[in-house]
């Protein structure tokens, strides 16, 4: 192996920059000095108010946490608008058109609504789809023979006529709408309390409503024919049967229909936040009650209100302004069937 040639006197190889014996020593050049021009003026601070100083530039891409708070580039919004469209042009279980409703039937889904529609001899039916677990889970709430058979189908196909968010857990039934209730029937067959609501329109407040009639023995629940929402899948749904079971009676006029509780010896009731006394201290204990709830955003009517012998209110707390209207009712019923009982009402 060869070395490195040395330098006499000298134990290491010479390097660029290190002076040896045999070399004179290099010279250190000498920088010219800096000219005034030459130095960085100094950073001035901008003293003016936040407001008035000119805006940051546009800050491009994402934040740590995958949001965009600010512009993207161009290539990455061609990038997300190529994807969106690969992906709307992807296979997709279409509509059936075969299997929509006709005119004047809806589609009933969940377990709860269809068994409960199937044993109700009120309620029109005409078919009846169902897997083969649902159609199992079907037989052990309620027993054979259907009034109409089942149709055995898979799973996927229930998103080709049912909307995307539909629970349906696997059956669905078509069937016509029931016919309203009649007012002094639904009085006559039990003494349970009236619930009227005042143009409450979601669907599932609605629905919540029936349950919570059904579980606190309701006679009956008063709707207007306009201002409140027809008999839909997402109603039927959301009362898990109880639509089956609880009258509900459609009046043209709500203040009328009071009227005609109090003839028949009620004592109606209005749900208001500003009432002064509570549905515990108002609630009469010998006499049948009708208690009126109105929407969300804008209470009771004035017409109702000056209809109704009294106004009551919920003790709720004053952090939080008003209950939800499925809510106030729940909490409404349990009142009026607290010393009673739904048992016997």
């Amino acid at each position: 192996m060869s070395r490195p040639p040395r330098h006499p006197g000298s134990s290491f190889p010479s390097s660029p920059g290190h002076s040896s014996p045999g070399r004179p020593p290099r010279e250190r050049e000498e920088r010219p000095a800096a000219r005034p021009g030459d130095r960085r003026p100094p950073r001035d601070i901008d003293t003016r108010p936040q407001a008035e100083r000119p805006a940051a530039p546009e800050r491009r891409g994402r934040d740590h946490r995958g949001e965009r708070p600010y512009a993207e580039s161009p290539q990455a919004i061609a990038r997300r608008a190529r994807n969106a469209a690969a992906e709307a042009d992807a296979p997709r279980p279409g509509r059936d058109a075969s299997m929509a409703a006709p005119s004047g039937s809806l589609w009933l889904y969940g377990m709860h609504a269809v068994s409960a529609a199937l044993a109700n001899p009120k309620r029109r039916v005409r078919r009846l789809l169902a897997t083969t677990d649902a159609e199992e889970t079907l037989a052990e709430r309620l027993p054979r023979p259907w009034r109409v058979q089942a149709e055995r189908v898979e799973k996927s196909r229930f998103q080709t006529f049912l909307t995307e968010d539909a629970v349906h857990q696997g059956i669905a039934l078509l069937a016509d709408p029931l016919p309203p209730a009649d007012l002094e029937d639904a009085i006559a067959a039990s003494a349970g309390p009236v619930l009227l609501l005042d143009q409450v329109t979601d669907p599932r407040n609605v629905g919540a409503i029936l349950r919570s009639a059904a579980a606190f023995g309701a006679a009956a629940v008063v709707m207007q024919d306009r201002n409140a929402p027809p008999e839909t899948a997402a109603l039927a749904r959301t009362a898990s049967g109880a639509l089956e079971t609880v009258p509900v009676v459609r009046e043209v006029n709500l203040s009328r229909t009071i009227q005609v509780l109090q003839k028949q010896g009620y004592w109606v009731m209005g749900l208001a936040g500003e009432a002064e006394r509570t549905l515990a201290q108002a609630c009469p204990r010998d006499r049948r009650v009708a208690l009126v709830l109105g929407a969300e955003d804008t209470g009771l009517r004035r017409l109702q209100r000056e209809t109704c012998d009294e106004l009551v209110r919920l003790p709720i707390l004053p952090a939080m302004e008003s209950l939800n209207v499925s809510a106030a009712a729940t909490v409404a019923l349990y009142e009026l069937t607290r010393e009673a009982g739904p048992d016997e009402n």
